[in-house]
């Protein structure tokens, strides 16, 4: 069966992203199928810029970023088994897994 799991990884830190690719890949791997990736995707970057004080000092400004990273894995020729072993991998909160097949 010839099918291919596409699987995207969003998070705010990127060492949870790195380290939560390299586990998919090594549980894929064991289970026999094939690994196209880690692919790292551009990174979202948003600034906020917020006034210091309020009143007083108008000009006086404060900057914060989020840096938000991705990372895409394609899968193939995958089986029931990595597809059970995938299920079972527990992978860190600050990620966000998406999976299409």
């Amino acid at each position: 069966m010839e099918q291919r799991i596409r699987i995207k990884l969003k998070s705010y830190d990127h060492n949870l992203v790195d380290k939560s690719a390299e586990k998919i890949v090594k549980t894929v791997k064991l289970a026999g199928a094939t690994v196209n990736g880690p692919i790292p995707l551009p990174t979202n970057k948003k600034i906020f810029t917020v006034n210091r004080s309020t009143f007083v000092n108008k000009k006086s400004r404060e900057q914060f970023e989020w840096s938000s990273y991705k990372r895409l894995l394609d899968i193939y020729s995958s089986s029931s088994k990595t597809i059970d072993a995938l299920m079972k991998l527990e992978l860190p909160s600050g990620v966000e897994v998406e999976i299409k097949v």
